[in-house]
């Protein structure tokens, strides 16, 4: 009969911003990249008084049993001296079909879940993972069409590559990016993920809507880690859609779409 690791539990030592120092015991530091929990109360504090679960992540390694970690949402709140409870893995997120025609922010929480509505969420996967082998990539090339005259004629997209859609404010780029969605589910049956990061608040209500509105929305799962969130969210919001496109790859083996905006 194996053991069970217990829990390993930290506390506060100093908030700076969105970044965290904690206090470990000495054999009991948490490796890089670990999720750490701590809860918040903000009773008194106004109108969204409560409390909350915190996720932070595991940055740096200080010494004198100290590890550094980024905060995912503000630390409004968060004091010395509380405890930190340590994940022992990395951040996780949902994967599958699950994901189709949902919303979620960087740590796989559903954001437009309807009141009394539920999602049931078979597997989880970490938002860092090895990258394929090299002798696992294709080799070969093949055009990507988009349906997109102007595109496929003037600058064709390989199918399997990356591309970078450069531009300056209000010109159209994610105009381009809904109509490639749009494109891709209605004539390929394809699936798209779309991750908007540091996106206003506004571009991504007006995409979720545009896309309901198209009928492309159940075939797409969307991250969102907006412009107001913390550094430490926008920093891992691709990270998470990276993860949700990488299960369509690997193990459902479909032609997926991964959307930055922006990069």
């Amino acid at each position: 009969m194996t053991q069970e690791t217990p829990i390993a539990e930290g506390r506060v030592a100093r908030v700076v911003g969105p970044v965290v120092d904690v206090e470990f015991p000495p054999d009991r530091i948490p490796p890089l990249y670990n999720a750490l929990l701590v809860d918040v109360d903000l009773s008194g504090q106004g109108e969204d008084e409560g409390s909350f679960t915190m996720t932070l992540e595991v940055a740096q390694h200080l010494g004198g049993n100290l590890v550094r970690a980024i905060a995912l949402k503000p630390t409004d709140g968060l004091v010395r001296g509380a405890k930190v409870t340590d994940t022992g893995s990395a951040i996780t997120v949902p994967v599958g079909d699950v994901t189709k025609g949902h919303v979620f922010n960087v740590t796989g929480d559903v954001l437009n879940l309807k009141e009394g509505e539920s999602l049931e969420i078979e597997e989880r996967w970490p938002i860092h993972r090895q990258p394929p082998a090299f002798d696992q990539l294709e080799a070969r090339t093949k055009m990507f069409e988009t349906g997109i005259k102007v595109i496929d004629l003037l600058t064709p997209y390989v199918q399997g590559g990356k591309i970078g859609l450069f531009g300056g404010a209000g010109v159209g780029k994610t105009v381009l990016i809904q109509e490639m969605i749009q494109r891709v589910a209605q004539d390929h049956g394809g699936v798209s993920v779309f991750a908007g990061v540091g996106e206003r608040t506004r571009e991504g209500n007006d995409l979720i809507k545009e896309m309901g509105e198209a009928g492309v929305f159940d075939k797409t799962a969307l991250v969102f880690g907006q412009m107001d969130e913390p550094p430490g969210t926008r920093l891992r919001i691709a990270l998470t859609g990276l993860t949700m496109a990488e299960y369509f790859r690997d193990v459902q083996h479909q032609d997926v779409l991964l959307f930055i905006d922006n990069i």
